[in-house]
C-alpha cells in the first residue's frame, strides 16, 4: 500500500502532463489552419469536378466521414474508401454538383467550412440548392474526422461557437 500511495503523485504528475500534451496538439496554429484551408479548397475545387481520389487526399486513412441521417444516403461511413463511397453515390444522381466554400471558421483543431451547394439533379432542369456546414478535425496534417451539419448554427454551436462569431 505505501508503494502505491508513493507512485501517486507520479501517476497524477504523469496524467497531467499527457493531458496537456494532448490540449496543446488540439490547436491548429495559424499556419497549420491556412495549410488545412488550402487542403479544403483543393478538395472542394476536385469534388466539383468529379475527381472523388484527389477530394480525398488530404484524409487520415482511418477517416471518420459523418452525414446527416436527412441527406440521401446519410450516416456514417469509416476510412478513406468510405468518404469515396459516399462522395461517389452522392453525385450519382446528379447531372452536375457545385460546393462551393463561402467561409473557413478555425476553431481549435477544427474548421468548419460553410458550403453554398447546387445540384442538377439527371434528367431535370431544376437546380436545388442548400446552405450547410462541414466540419473538418485536423491531426498531424490530415483530417480525421468531418462531420455534416444541414444547419450551419447547429455546427458551430458543436464547436463551441456562437452564430455570432
Amino acid at each position: 500500500m505505501r508503494k502505491l500511495l508513493a507512485l501517486a503523485p507520479l501517476l497524477l504528475l504523469f496524467a497531467f502532463s499527457c493531458h496537456r500534451v494532448e490540449s496543446q496538439q488540439t490547436v491548429l496554429t495559424q499556419e497549420q489552419a491556412n495549410h488545412a484551408i488550402a487542403k479544403l479548397r483543393a478538395a472542394y475545387d476536385a469534388f466539383n469536378r468529379g475527381d472523388i481520389d484527389a477530394t480525398v487526399r488530404f484524409l487520415d486513412k482511418n477517416v471518420e466521414w459523418i452525414e446527416p441521417a436527412s441527406f440521401p444516403g446519410g450516416g456514417t461511413y469509416h476510412g478513406i474508401e468510405g468518404a469515396k463511397r459516399y462522395l461517389a453515390q452522392s453525385r450519382a444522381g446528379a447531372a452536375e454538383v457545385i460546393s462551393q466554400p463561402e467561409r473557413f471558421i478555425p476553431s481549435g483543431d477544427r474548421i468548419v467550412v460553410f458550403v453554398y451547394a447546387r445540384v442538377l439533379p439527371k434528367g431535370s432542369s431544376t437546380w436545388q440548392e442548400i446552405r450547410l456546414a462541414d466540419v473538418y478535425r485536423f491531426r498531424h496534417g490530415k483530417a480525421v474526422e468531418m462531420h455534416a451539419f444541414a444547419d450551419r448554427s447547429e455546427a458551430l454551436h458543436w464547436v463551441g461557437l456562437s452564430a455570432a462569431e
